[in-house]
C-alpha cells in the first residue's frame, strides 16, 4: 500500500498534539485521545509498558514532561498508510538540574480514528515504526 499524498487532517492534529506537550498542556494533549486510547512505550525506556486510558496516559506523559527544564520535541516528517501514521521527531531538552542538553531521534507511531488517537507508540529506531504502519 502506498502512503496517502493528501494527510493535511493528521498533520494538523497530531501537529497540535506535539505543541500541547511542548507547552506542557496536558489537558490539551489528552484531548486527542479516543476513549479507549492505548499508549505503547518500548523496551528499554524510563517508563516503559501499556498504558489504557486517557487518564494513565496522560499522568505517564505529564511524568517524562515535568523533567523537562527546558526544550521541545519537534515532528521533522510525517507518514501515512491509511489509519496509522508515523512521526519522525527529534527531542532537545535540558532536564532540571543539569546544564547540558540532551535528546535524539525517534519516532512516534499513532493509529487515529474519528480524527481522534485510537493507539499511540514510540520506536526508538524509526525504521521499526515505518514498518510497524507498513510503509516501505
Amino acid at each position: 500500500m502506498q502512503p496517502r499524498v493528501d494527510v493535511t487532517l493528521e498533520i494538523e492534529l497530531l501537529t497540535r498534539f506535539f505543541a500541547a506537550i511542548n507547552a506542557n498542556d496536558m489537558d490539551g494533549m489528552a484531548a486527542h485521545f479516543a476513549d479507549d486510547v492505548v499508549r505503547v512505550e518500548p523496551a528499554g525506556h524510563a517508563t516503559s509498558a501499556v498504558y489504557r486510558g486517557a487518564l494513565a496516559i496522560k499522568e505517564c506523559v505529564r511524568t517524562g514532561r515535568a523533567t523537562w527544564a527546558e526544550g521541545a520535541c519537534l515532528s521533522e516528517a510525517f507518514y501515512v498508510n491509511g489509519d496509522k501514521v508515523v512521526v519522525f521527531l527529534h527531542a532537545h531538552v535540558r532536564v532540571h538540574g543539569a546544564s547540558a542538553w540532551s535528546g535524539g531521534r525517534f519516532a512516534d507511531g499513532f493509529v487515529l480514528r474519528d480524527e481522534r488517537i485510537a493507539e499511540y507508540r514510540t520506536f526508538h529506531e524509526r525504521d521499526d515504526a515505518l514498518k510497524w504502519a507498513g510503509i516501505a
